[in-house]
């Protein structure tokens, strides 16, 4: 497709993604509001804890109530909506040849809506990312275009999903970045850039500009360069982030490792009994605290933290753990949702709690809680999902507060360094590394794309004309090793080539059974120019039995054997692949 056809797209990407965001905020207000409050009602603010439900101690039930519905709508019609979305999108991108079912798209807001709305401990980030790329597929199947503009536009439907969803356009432009698209150019960054402002556009004319979270505490500036040593401390929480990240991984999967070996083989028994123990914990805190805390997005939490309201250290201790419960049953039983927010209070509480306990160490010193929590949120988020640019932006954007941005940063840094030494796979990257679909771990530069022909062929190349014999050929053969290919010239034109392994080979009689080499050359080779990229030329040596290139130069005349400058074989590739794999490959040695 054309760039600029191929950019209207985008932001024709962005529009549904941004439309897609809306209706599926709104699908978990419906959803929420009827199951826990019983009224019909799209006003929802998530930041806000639920109020005390009517149905008294049978809102345990309502959890239950929805599992069945998702495990229903999961296994009926749309098996890829189980879980937390993200893996899906890149197993298709790496796997799938960029090709998502469009139903993904409808049953995926469904059962995540059902989950989020009925109390089940997920977010809605990994949801409206596979809503989003499968909306972007879905377009790339109706109109024709290449294979690197389908994922693309898959990331820029993910990305614009993430911006419209969050208020983060920045923060959505690099999750596409760093975690779906296989490669960062103008052709790649343009669109998925349109596709996130469009979105965002579009989310803010009905959610308005504000930030996901208001931190009054942090209206003034709190790290300030007079005050070095308080990266110190930042420097403790980003390790210890590193290890919660750790922990909540490993939890994840041993949760869902558990359901499935003592779970039963009846999938709706396994997720409603996983959900009714969510109810219960959630009808115990609220006995206990007066909120239900660990259900949906738990942004009510979070904005307690930010505020100053829940400061008891024992309390945000116990809720990590809880909330880290609640999320591995949900998912490991098989709800539907996102591990991006369940992340955020994770991280919120933990930091919190490492705030509040530098305050009652070191009480001559200013510290604020706020600003460890939103470190913490960073640093969580960044650990787990392997996205730490993000991680540092998005949550930048989600508070709007420039203040905490160098330790956010260090925070981030060190919990992700301390991740990857504990595991080497993210959250995301794990659950596709466990089917045997290994993700690539960076952007790498592609050899093939800034090397020209000249730089690998071999220059010395040897020709025979179409009349000589096939004996003539076999002795010279003979006498060349170190010549590959020979090419056969007739009338002063390249015609065929013939490779020297096929040569020796060939039996006395086959040999007398053709009277020129014409009879044994091969027609299936290219020409090519000196100054042409190597990825063009793999590009057109990628057709069935095509075995060599016959490189010319810009001077000569099109395939004339005068104008041959040299031979390129898969074997000058794959020494250049080699040469790749050399420089991006780290040393693992035992320790």
């Amino acid at each position: 497709m054309r760039r600029l056809g191929f950019l209207l797209l985008a932001v024709l990407t962005g529009i549904i993604a941004g439309f897609g965001a809306l209706f599926f905020r709104a699908l978990i207000a419906f959803v929420h509001n009827l199951s826990f409050l019983g009224r019909l009602s799209l006003t929802y603010d998530a930041n806000q804890h639920t109020s005390v439900s009517p149905w008294g101690a049978a809102v345990i039930l309502v959890p239950v109530l929805g599992s069945v519905i998702v495990t229903f709508l999961v296994t009926k019609f749309a098996p890829e909506a189980k879980g937390h979305g993200v893996p899906e999108v890149m197993d298709a991108i790496y796997y799938g040849k960029g090709v998502i079912r469009p139903v993904v798209a409808v049953f995926k807001a469904l059962s995540s809506a059902l989950c989020i709305g009925t109390g089940g401990s997920v977010g809605r980030e990994g949801p409206i990312a596979q809503i989003g790329s499968a909306f972007g597929s879905t377009i790339s199947q109706i109109f024709p275009m290449t294979p690197k503009q389908r994922i693309t536009l898959i990331a820029a439907g993910a990305g614009a999903g993430i911006a419209a969803t969050f208020n983060t356009p920045i923060g959505g432009l690099l999750f596409a970045v760093e975690l779906l698209l296989h490669e960062v150019s103008v052709t790649t960054l343009v669109p998925v850039a349109l596709a996130t402002v469009t979105a965002t556009y579009i989310g803010r004319l009905f959610f308005g500009v504000h930030p996901a979270f208001v931190i009054p505490a942090l209206q003034q500036p709190y790290f300030l360069p007079l005050d070095p040593w308080l990266l110190i401390p930042y420097a403790v929480l980003g390790v210890s982030m590193g290890f919660a990240s750790m922990l909540y991984i490993r939890s994840l999967y041993f949760f869902e490792d558990f359901f499935n070996k003592y779970g039963g083989s009846n999938l709706y028994l396994r997720h409603a009994g996983g959900m009714l123990g969510v109810g219960l914990l959630m009808y115990c805190i609220l006995l206990t605290t007066g909120h239900y805390y660990v259900d949906g997005v738990g942004y009510g939490a979070i904005q307690d933290v930010l505020t100053g309201q829940l400061t008891a250290v024992h309390l945000l201790v116990l809720l990590f753990f809880l909330k880290l419960l609640a999320t591995c049953i949900t998912l490991g039983s098989g709800g539907s949702g996102g591990i991006f927010s369940p992340a955020l209070f994770l991280g919120a509480t933990s930091g919190g709690a490492f705030g509040v306990l530098l305050q009652h160490l070191l009480p001559g010193i200013s510290i604020s809680p706020a600003a460890f929590a939103v470190a913490g949120m960073a640093g969580m988020v960044g650990g787990a999902t392997g996205a730490a640019l993000t991680a540092i932006v998005m949550i930048f954007e989600m508070t709007l507060d420039y203040s905490v941005i160098v330790p956010i940063t260090l925070t981030v840094v060190l919990s992700y360094g301390m991740r990857t030494l504990l595991l080497q796979e993210s959250i995301y990257t794990l659950k596709l590394v466990r089917r045997g679909h290994y993700m690539p771990a960076a952007l790498q530069v592609n050899l093939l794309q800034i090397r020209s022909a000249r730089d690998v062929m071999q220059t010395i190349v040897a020709s025979l004309i179409s009349s000589d014999s096939p004996h003539l050929l076999k002795n010279l053969a003979a006498r060349n090793p170190s010549m590959r290919w020979f090419l056969v010239v007739d009338n002063g034109q390249v015609v065929g080539v013939i490779s020297r392994d096929y040569a020796l080979s060939a039996s006395e009689e086959e040999l007398q059974a053709q009277q020129s080499v014409l009879g044994l050359m091969r027609r299936d080779f290219i020409f090519a120019y000196e100054d042409d990229k190597l990825a063009d030329i793999v590009a057109r040596m990628h057709r069935p039995h095509t075995a060599v290139g016959v490189v010319l130069s810009r001077e000569g005349r099109a395939a004339s054997a005068d104008a041959v400058a040299g031979i390129i074989t898969w074997e000058h590739i794959a020494e250049v692949l080699e040469e790749s794999v050399d420089l991006f490959t780290e040393y693992r040695g035992k320790i």
